[in-house]
């Protein structure tokens, strides 16, 4: 078990690659004809056994046993029928009624080692995108021609739910309206009609070519993909190939964008960005961002809509200190409209993803208090450098204690440990790193599928005393998981600080890879427990104090994501609380309201939010090419009413327009480094990284006065102050009566 524990613990599901080693981009392929027929894949020995495999450990050694019957095959046939088409625009209503056959009997095939079924069904899959995109150029150039762009038609963009066609005429009219969609956006962006359809044509060939190459690998990862999220989303399926990709991604000799991505429908989808990697700190891409094309240099950027995850991987990967220009639909577009970037590929060095601190000033009457900040990218540790011996070896837990003494002799007045965006890493770091704020007490307690549950750390381990004993404020966000969720979690028990911001991502699971036949499997065998007894799985850490939030529930998060495991309870840890803040909570939450009402950076978040709500109310997009323009006129005039009443508020100047967003190639990422980053944690829940857009107002000035200071972080600062205060006075009747 002692292995398990050395593992980083992560918040990316699904198949995911990271972008660092280098690679040689994909070779050119020839060109495939219109309607050549799919050559039908087959399954192998090998792959057989490696499913086999496969099987013994998932019902021997996951973490929830589940038995191999038909309940089961019924829901591996769903998540594999949803990674084939979960936009229901390929299949028709008669594929799916055959394949019904299928769905009590995969559990069948999976103990004889028959894979039929599953290949049947991919087979038919690669008929029908054979068919769509031999459609789709059918009509460039001429029948393109003659769409208009002055009817009121509608594309659907939310077509999980909606019924299979019924024909091949239907098929013909979703992918009629989306290649008009797609010629629409280009022309946009200001780009002629027959480059147009030039880019479109060679778009479609390139899907078609690669499309004719697959082979039965592919089928095979698509197929175990599925049969291990019926299970949980964090146990995966690993190629040989995307074996090598996990290796990437779990060692420390990271060069490239630092960035892990996975497939979407036929984009590439950014999951997430390595702290103090060059995306990172370019502060360009976000989360949820969808690459859309990439290219090198100067060179002419290669459409990659429909390309294999492992392509695109390839063509992203690089030599540190080359350039990489991607073309992205951001995350917050609203219309698909893409922009270009470009990101000057670099190794990930650990001392960047180092824990760093600063001092903030709170007014309090007619003083001023000094609050120390811990910003804490990652749980770090050089692990062989603690393997060599070495004394002065990096880690988490020894960076933040020497920045909390010379916090200390600084004379600040609290500490705020700042998790924001903090994807989780060494589950030892999280434990030591406890140990500084709490004297001797169990963290974090891990069940495995056995059912024992082992209590950490062993209190042999611990160090009595603690380094800092004076108040403290935890701030988090959707994206603090794993390892942060440990930390918060236990702090927020223990009444040893108070918790602000957003609820956590509620990634409490723990996984281990095992060798395979064939490539690896990664098998989720335990989970994290709360010294409460309560999971972080699922729920996360619910903050004291929640602060107003732009990310997306349904699509952020351990809740968000299919067959994840279930919050539950076990019985508590044998601990004793600090504290109880419970008495206070009414009082700070009071206080913290009548703070923001009036907070201009706070009124600024808010309409933010209610202005992205409503855009992802809509459905479908109009293809109306006058009407589309004005949607798009009054969105920026809505983004910039939002912007001046802040700047207003504060006393700026005012803004006549918002920095064009359009397909302009950005400002070479290293020329912003350190200011594009402190800016990104500016007023959109800071350092929620963008994911659901930065507030996409970017002022038109580049001598803009001088950054503005995180306006979370200030009033997570006057939080604290106000429990220093009320710490310091007993709770009177109307507080009492608040309660």
């Amino acid at each position: 078990m002692k292995k398990t524990r050395t593992l980083f613990v992560k918040t990316s599901a699904f198949l995911s690659l990271s972008l660092f080693a280098a690679f040689p981009a994909s070779a050119t392929i020839p060109v495939a004809e219109i309607d050549a027929p799919f050559q039908a894949r087959t399954f192998t020995q090998t792959q057989v056994t490696t499913s086999k495999q496969s099987l013994h450990q998932l019902l021997g050694r996951h973490y929830e046993k589940q038995r191999l019957n038909d309940d089961l095959s019924s829901k591996i046939y769903d998540l594999y029928l949803k990674s084939m088409d979960g936009t229901h625009s390929y299949f028709l209503a008669s594929d799916i009624e055959e394949f019904e056959k299928y769905r009590l009997k995969l559990d069948d095939g999976l103990i004889k080692g028959n894979l039929d079924a599953p290949f049947a069904m991919y087979n038919r899959l690669q008929q029908r995108v054979t068919e769509r995109l031999s459609f789709l150029l059918k009509q460039l150039p001429e029948k393109a021609k003659a769409y208009d762009f002055s009817t009121d038609e509608k594309l659907s963009l939310d077509r999980e739910n909606v019924e299979w066609s019924e024909s091949s005429e239907e098929l013909d009219d979703l992918w009629r309206k989306r290649l008009k969609n797609s010629i629409l956006n280009l022309r946009l962006a200001d780009k002629e009609d027959d480059d147009i359809y030039e880019l479109l044509s060679k778009r479609y060939h390139n899907q078609l070519n690669r499309t004719h190459l697959a082979n039965e690998d592919d089928g095979f990862q698509v197929y175990m993909n599925s049969v291990t999220h019926a299970f949980d989303p964090h146990t995966a399926y690993f190629s040989p190939r995307n074996t090598e990709n996990f290796n990437i991604n779990m060692s420390l000799s990271l060069q490239g964008i630092g960035a892990v991505l996975q497939t979407e429908d036929e984009h590439t989808k950014v999951v997430r960005l390595v702290p103090a990697g060059p995306a990172d700190k370019a502060g360009q891409l976000q989360t949820a961002d969808k690459i859309t094309g990439v290219g090198q240099g100067d060179e002419e950027i290669v459409d990659v809509i429909g390309w294999r995850l492992d392509e695109v991987v390839d063509l992203i990967r690089g030599a540190k200190g080359t350039t990489v220009r991607l073309e992205i639909i951001p995350s917050d577009a609203n219309d698909l409209k893409t922009k270009i970037i470009n990101i000057v590929r670099d190794e990930v060095k650990l001392e960047e993803q180092s824990a760093q601190k600063e001092i903030i000033e709170i007014p309090q009457g007619d003083k001023v208090l000094r609050i120390g900040v811990i910003d804490i990218p990652t749980f770090y540790i050089d692990f062989q450098g603690r393997q060599e011996g070495k004394k002065d070896f990096k880690s988490t837990t020894r960076d933040v204690e020497r920045l909390v003494n010379e916090l200390k002799e600084e004379n600040v007045e609290g500490i705020i440990v700042d998790l924001r965006n903090n994807g989780g890493g060494s589950l030892d770091e999280a434990l030591n790193l406890t140990d500084l704020f709490i004297d001797r007490g169990p963290v974090v307690q891990v069940r495995y599928s056995n059912g024992y549950v082992q209590v950490l750390p062993e209190h042999k381990n611990q160090k009595p005393g603690i380094v800092y004993d004076g108040p403290i404020a935890v701030l988090t966000n959707r994206l603090s998981a794993s390892a942060s969720e440990i930390f918060a979690g236990a702090i927020q028990d223990y009444g040893r600080g108070i918790i602000v911001g957003g609820q956590t991502f509620g990634k409490g699971t723990v996984q281990s890879v095992l060798p395979l036949e064939h490539g690896q499997l990664k098998l989720t065998q335990a989970k994290f427990y709360r010294v409460s007894g309560d999971s972080t799985q699922h729920q996360g850490v619910i903050p004291d104090i929640l602060f107003p939030s732009l990310f997306d529930k349904e699509k952020i998060g351990e809740s968000a994501l299919d067959e994840a495991l279930a919050w539950d309870t076990i019985r508590p840890a044998g601990y004793k609380s600090k504290r109880d803040f419970q008495q206070w909570l009414p009082v700070l939450r009071e206080s913290h309201q009548a703070r923001i009402e009036t907070n201009p950076d706070f009124i600024y978040l808010h309409n933010q939010k209610e202005l992205m709500t409503e855009l992802r109310q809509r459905t479908d997009i109009t293809l109306n090419e006058k009407q589309r323009k004005q949607e798009r006129e009054d969105n920026k005039k809505q983004r910039l009413d939002i912007e001046n009443k802040r700047r207003k508020a504060k006393g700026m100047e005012l803004l006549t327009e918002l920095k064009s967003d359009d397909n302009s190639e950005e400002k070479s990422s290293d020329k912003k480094k350190d200011a594009e980053k402190k800016e990104s944690k500016n007023l959109t829940d800071s350092k929620d990284s963008n994911t659901e857009g930065k507030s996409s107002v970017e002022v038109d000035k580049e001598t803009e006065e001088e950054k503005e200071p995180d306006a979370l972080l200030l009033e997570t600062g006057n939080i604290l102050v106000d429990l220093m205060s009320l710490g310091k006075k007993p709770v009177t009747e109307q507080q009492q009566a608040q309660k």
